[in-house]
């Protein structure tokens, strides 16, 4: 109690003296609060606070527990916690106190838990309240709250979501503020190379995931004796994605000392360094009915970050048993139909077409290589990588994987995203997996999985744009969709009949591969064009009044598929996908094309 009394005094000696203002009286609560625990630190910055962070932040042993956001005596409360402010901090911050010196009000998961009053203005002068004990009694209940206790991955991914939602606001502020010169010229690079048609909303919202989880990927790699920091993060991230390292690096950098949510990018830092990590990646490595607890990890995130945003981007578990279903039936393919006696594990090598470009059109030897166009969080070439590892060197050959991997894996096994944050958890699981299976990447090893649109122009884009490395990782994808000899197209691409990829290449693609100028009518179109046209049939226009479910993103994939294994002369398609392509009569075209192009 006595603390309490030597608190409301010490209000009362500042508000009596005149001209006192909101800031006056910080170092009052400040030691108010630290003499509550030994271990109690309540950090009071002002430039955290200029950039939109609460006014205190509350640790214990250095793992921030709770925020405190002050307001000058007088105030009213009931004002100030329905503003746009606030109601944001509710919705991130789950053990919050609102207080203007003298009333707290608290709340948990953004509800009011408990108000109490310490301290009350009569007649001028603050006295302590008949109700202070409740008002100490609601203190010691703030910083003894178990809401920022992490236990689980799931406590995890909920605690990172909510820093995240803090750090998509603040960029979304700054960009609206149009001042941030590094943010616009990234939003720029970003709509230039990869998203022709990015908002601010859904950069802020890339951005955000992407800072998240790429610490979150550093923090996996840290050496374990080593204190970890923002700092440090780009070097912790591992090598098996150089483009994640310099882009982390980038915005993660010196100009992150500028941003309006540096606060909550550091909060989420000493999270991650508090954090058991060889529990929660050990909770990864379970063999459990879900097997890909990374994807769960990132569901679970998605949903307490924006549950509209996870069902709008299809993020959605594919099952197991059907991925597994697939990928054993590929290697069964390989096995029966291609005489590659391994399968998927073969380093053996099949005939096939030369490269486009090259002038001698001999056909070349090359092994297997496989390709997930729509990758996402690496669900079909996280199972390839374990098909291949279980059928060929578990318990058999374990000793000749490290020089396998380098020579016989990574420079066959491809993956297309273009989300951020799928693409970031994509290399983390495959590069967990195959350090469990005892691989560490070398200096200039790296998974062959690129930030790209898949559907979008592969050529043209060789100018350096935002940073050279983002122009570098569409380049090495573009060369990877002209030149590789990808015998093995698979996964689960996304379906839209409002497809957002409307781009001339893919569209030029779906109607026959007219590369200089669309045309429909064919009259102008070559035999190869109207065999492969989806909008054509025996040679003819379609006729169909409303044709646009050809225009699906599923139908889109299947396309590129078909496209790319036609290059490579021999080739498998193992998607999931829609059914209605094989009834609906919309879909002649496409059918007619498909069986001229496989005979099976």
């Amino acid at each position: 109690m006595s603390n309490l009394s030597s608190y409301v005094s010490d209000i009362e000696r500042i508000y009596a003296a005149g001209g006192a203002t909101e800031h006056s009286y910080r170092s009052t609560l400040q030691t108010l609060v630290q003499s509550l625990e030994r271990n109690i630190t309540a950090l009071n910055e002002p430039k955290r606070i200029a950039a939109g962070a609460p006014d205190f932040r509350i640790s214990r042993a250095n793992v921030p527990i709770g925020y405190i956001e002050t307001k000058d005596i007088g105030l009213s409360l009931d004002r100030i916690e329905d503003d746009e402010q606030l109601t944001r901090y509710r919705r991130d911050l789950s053990n919050l106190i609102l207080t203007d010196y003298l009333e707290f009000r608290w709340y948990v998961g953004g509800k009011r838990r408990e108000v109490a009053t310490l301290g009350t203005l009569q007649r001028g002068k603050v006295r302590l309240a008949t109700t202070a004990d409740k008002a100490g009694e609601l203190l010691a209940s703030f910083i003894k709250a178990q809401t920022f206790t992490v236990t689980s991955p799931k406590d995890l991914a909920e605690r990172m979501a909510s820093l995240a939602r803090s750090i998509r606001d603040g960029i979304g502020d700054e960009l609206a503020r149009g001042s941030n010169a590094t943010l616009q010229d990234q939003l720029r690079g970003f709509r230039e190379v990869l998203l022709h048609d990015l908002t601010d909303a859904k950069f802020a919202d890339m951005y955000a995931q992407t800072v998240c989880y790429g610490l979150f990927a550093a923090r996996c790699y840290a050496p374990p004796n080593q204190q970890f920091t923002r700092r440090n993060a780009p070097y912790d991230l591992p090598r098996s994605n150089p483009f994640l390292r310099k882009f982390f690096g980038e915005i993660a950098g010196p100009d992150i000392e500028a941003m309006p949510f540096l606060w909550a990018v550091d909060d989420l830092v000493e999270l991650l360094a508090h954090v058991d990590m060889a529990a929660i990646l050990q909770d990864f490595g379970k063999e459990t009915k879900r097997q890909d607890p990374v994807f769960h990890f990132y569901e679970t995130f998605l949903t307490a970050y924006d549950r509209s945003l996870r069902e709008g981007r299809g993020v959605y578990y594919t099952p197991e048993p059907v991925v597994s279903y697939i990928v054993r039936s590929v290697d069964h393919l390989l096995k029966q139909e291609f005489g590659l006696l391994e399968g998927l594990a073969d380093t053996g090598t099949v005939s096939v077409n030369p490269p486009p470009t090259a002038s001698d059109r001999t056909p070349i030897q090359t092994p297997v290589v496989i390709l997930d166009p729509a990758t996402g969080t690496g669900t079909f070439l996280h199972e390839v990588v374990r098909q291949i590892y279980d059928e060929s060197f578990a318990g058999k050959k374990e000793g000749a994987w490290p020089a396998y991997v380098p020579r016989h894996l990574l420079p066959r096994l491809f993956g297309f995203e273009l989300l951020m944050a799928p693409y970031t958890i994509a290399h983390l699981k495959l590069s967990l997996q195959l350090r469990e299976h005892g691989y560490e990447f070398g200096e200039h090893d790296r998974l062959r999985i690129y930030l790209t649109n898949t559907l979008d122009e592969p050529e043209g884009q060789q100018q350096a744009l935002f940073a050279d490395y983002l122009a570098q990782e569409a380049n090495a994808a573009n060369d990877v969709k002209h030149n590789a000899p990808v015998m093995v197209v698979l996964g689960n691409p996304p379906y839209s009949g409002t497809s957002a990829n409307n781009g001339e290449w893919i569209t030029y693609l779906l109607h026959g591969e007219a590369s200089d100028k669309l045309t429909k009518n064919p009259q102008f179109m070559s035999q190869q064009q109207l065999a492969d046209s989806y909008f054509h049939v025996d040679g003819q226009p379609l006729g169909e009044r409303n044709p646009k479910w050809l225009n699906d993103d599923y139908v889109k994939f299947i396309r590129f598929a078909q496209w790319r294994i036609n290059r490579t002369g021999k080739g498998m398609l193992a998607f999931i996908s829609n059914n209605g392509y094989l009834d609906n009569p919309t879909f002649r075209g496409m059918r007619e094309s498909l069986l001229q192009t496989f005979d099976e």
